[in-house]
């Protein structure tokens, strides 16, 4: 099943579930609407209504379900706005075979370095997992990350999509590599040496103490004392996704439009 077939399919179990197409159902795959006759009893006489969803009403209509039945076991939540960018580039991420590992990890860089902005989900579950302060590059901005590059020797993070790779042992220890999927947004990332990483810069009481989590030279680094144990969740190709309010990349990125 593909993408845009996704859509339809699981858009209309929503709707089954909740009880809103009651009688009968027509797909149309190749324009991507859907037909639902949703039949009332009034007064004994039957009342038939036809609705028409676009395929991005019926993804909206699935990501605000996945957002509203999230398992977030004592967790805060990402925004539901960034949720669904994030669920959007997976779901295509997924149709293309870039995705083995079915772990969902968004870092929302609209949010202070102070508080957690990262967060994994279990999209087999629709379960969060874990969240975590993160840090961004030193050139990116001070407690808010504000400008972004995709420059060798730029200090800065990058935005978009990801797929994350192997594990080593570097100078930070234990460490992940990733592949940055965008064309000129983030695809210098392994030659960058972008990777996922524990520092002790990357500490929530530190963060207290200065107004702002410490920097990197534009990874995604991580409080020590949890590295480990999201690394070990997320190797092996799984959807990465770091998102910032910047309107330059989300006009252009391939996996949002």
């Amino acid at each position: 099943m593909n993408y845009k077939q996704w859509i339809v399919a699981s858009a209309a179990l929503v709707l089954v579930g909740a009880g809103i197409a009651k009688n009968s159902m027509q797909f149309e795959i190749s324009s991507i609407k859907l037909d639902i006759d949703i039949t009332d009893e009034v007064k004994n006489n039957e009342k038939v209504e036809k609705v028409e969803l676009s395929a991005e009403e019926l993804f909206a209509l699935k990501a605000n379900t996945l957002f509203q039945t999230l398992d977030l076991d004592n967790f805060d939540a990402p925004s539901e706005k960034v949720f669904t960018m994030a669920l959007k580039g997976y779901y295509k991420m997924k149709e293309e075979g870039l995705i083995k590992n079915d772990k969902l990890t968004i870092v929302d860089f609209s949010v202070s370095s102070t508080q957690k902005r990262l967060w994994v989900i279990d999209m087999e579950k629709n379960a969060v997992l874990l969240e975590s302060v993160v840090a961004h590059g030193k050139r990116t901005g001070d407690e808010f990350a504000t400008a972004f590059s995709n420059r060798i020797n730029s200090h800065m993070s990058s935005l978009g999509f990801y797929k994350t790779g192997e594990t080593y042992q570097g100078s930070n220890g234990f460490s992940m590599r990733l592949d940055g999927l965008e064309k000129g947004i983030n695809d210098n990332a392994r030659t960058r040496a972008i990777v996922v990483h524990g520092a002790d810069y990357a500490s929530p009481t530190l963060a207290l103490k200065q107004g702002r989590l410490g920097r990197s030279y534009g990874c995604p680094a991580v409080p020590n004392e949890i590295n480990k144990e999201l690394i070990e969740l997320i190797k092996d190709e799984s959807c990465l996704f770091i998102y910032s309010s910047q309107q330059d990349y989300l006009k252009k990125s391939r996996y949002l439009i």
